[in-house]
């Protein structure tokens, strides 16, 4: 096991990191996939005690695979936001690390938490983009599809068991023409997808990467699921 994988997909070499993102050398791009930001307090708006800080952590380790990837630019994959855009003090952190990485490019392909993301992207420097965007031999989205090239998205918080350890485990799956990221706030749930022959799952393990096949039968395709917000 490793902190990386490098794989090839759609004929580029891209970096797989344990850290839960996805790095394009060729162009310097660092893609992750709901990050949530605001999760925590929503949650305790609504009567959910759940631990402070997590925003603080999530930034922090953005800020780790930004230095050690050199990055030029950071897409976010859908669910930048939970919810609304308003309120909170995870705004004054977000707005705190955006200042300390003004040239930093970063672009988001809003998901089904960001509905309201547009009234604001301009005040926080960022660029948004449609649904299905094409990008060299990848289409970017948040909800994983069929569609010609190969989709990078996010949305179903993959996890997966991994012999010998409890629990479910975030992870990467990879599939002929498709690769969906893990969410990459910690905050988060997720759900074991239903896989397909020859499905791969590059399993996060604190730190370490370890690769995964699928083999059971088909179940239901990716796509069944993706409707259900998360």
């Amino acid at each position: 096991m490793a902190a990386s994988l490098t794989l090839e997909l759609a004929g580029e070499s891209m970096q797989l990191l344990a850290d839960r993102a996805l790095f394009w050398p060729a162009q310097a791009v660092l893609f992750i996939a709901d990050l949530h930001l605001g999760k925590g307090e929503a949650l305790r708006r609504g009567g959910i005690a759940v631990p402070r800080g997590g925003t603080r952590e999530d930034l922090l380790r953005l800020q780790h695979l930004l230095d050690e990837t050199q990055a030029r630019e950071l897409c976010v994959l859908g669910d930048f936001l939970h919810g609304a855009a308003s309120g909170g003090g995870w705004q004054q952190e977000w707005q705190a690390w955006r200042a300390a990485h003004a040239g930093l490019v970063i672009s988001v392909v809003a998901g089904n938490h960001d509905r309201r993301l547009h009234r604001q992207a301009e005040d926080w420097n960022l660029t948004l983009q449609e649904e299905n965007t094409p990008r060299g031999p990848f289409r970017l989205c948040h909800i994983p599809r069929a569609t010609p090239g190969h989709v990078i998205a996010g949305h179903l918080h993959p996890r997966v068991r991994f012999p010998g350890l409890p629990g479910r485990w975030p992870a990467f799956l990879i599939r002929n023409g498709l690769t969906i990221l893990p969410a990459f706030s910690r905050f988060t749930g997720g759900v074991v997808p239903a896989g397909e022959p020859g499905d791969t799952y590059v399993v996060c393990l604190d730190g370490q990467l370890a690769e995964l096949r699928h083999e059971r039968k088909p179940g239901k395709a990716v796509g069944d699921r993706q409707s259900r917000e998360r």
